[in-house]
């Protein structure tokens, strides 16, 4: 019997990540989930019958340990890089702890995940790797700080990172999700407010975290065999009022 794909998700404990890997597992890869919430993970790992690996992503030695982890029973071929966090205020009057933390898991996180797991994809020949962008990057966004610069500077990533690992076959994409319906950002749609934002959306509905898992199911697929350096807006049509 062959060895199932594996495919690591970061933040996988809850809202887009764990979507994220339900759906890949439903197609058939094996998932590990990646989450500096242990708990969480395992759950998800159960939910999905995959392994669960607790891992802070800010932190390159942890990064390290899961990775290890991960290949230890065989080569990782997906990677999504999911994990983010966000503060609230204006970028100017962000506190310095506030501004090192989002960095650390938004951007350096990614950085991290994609140096422990790239080499295992270079050595077998084939890969695909997705970045969770937003689209805070392409509509720069008031009121959250630093966090539409670091996802900014993980597109640019994204395309860097195309460039170096596309001749040894590994393809590196970014998902920028739009208003999207999480726990996370469930208060922010509470009352009337949920039916007055997606009135500002072309395609009149909130993201589901589903819609961002099949952008991803999509993008890590053989039928994506031929793109790579690309971001992907998934927001109803938001990004296109802004070209």
């Amino acid at each position: 019997m062959p060895q199932p794909r594996r495919a690591v998700v970061t933040g996988a404990a809850r809202g887009l990540g764990r979507a994220i890997a339900l759906r890949l597992a439903s197609d058939g890869f094996e998932v590990v989930a990646l989450d500096v919430d242990g708990g969480g993970a395992e759950a998800t790992a159960a939910a999905c019958g995959g392994m669960a690996v607790s891992c802070d992503v800010s932190d390159r030695r942890s990064v390290a340990a899961a990775a290890e982890q991960a290949e230890r029973d065989g080569p990782v071929e997906v990677l999504v890089n999911n994990a983010g966090i966000w503060t609230y205020g204006p970028l100017i009057g962000a506190s310095q702890e506030d501004i090192d933390r989002v960095i650390s898991v938004n951007l350096l996180g990614t950085l991290h995940c994609c140096r422990a797991f790239a080499p295992g994809m270079v050595a077998a020949g084939r890969g695909a790797v997705v970045n969770l962008s937003s689209l805070a990057a392409a509509m720069a966004a008031t009121g959250v700080e630093i966090y539409p610069v670091t996802k900014g500077a993980v597109e640019m990533v994204t395309r860097q990172l195309a460039l170096e690992l596309g001749p040894s076959g590994v393809r590196v994409n970014a998902i920028g999700p739009g208003n999207m319906l999480t726990e996370g950002t469930a208060p922010a749609y509470e009352g009337d407010r949920m039916a007055a934002r997606a009135a500002s959306v072309p395609l009149r509905r909130i993201g589901l975290p589903a819609d961002i898992a099949n952008a991803v199911a999509f993008l890590v697929s053989d039928q994506a065999s031929y793109i790579s350096g690309q971001v992907i807006y998934v927001d109803g049509g938001v990004s296109a009022m802004s070209r």
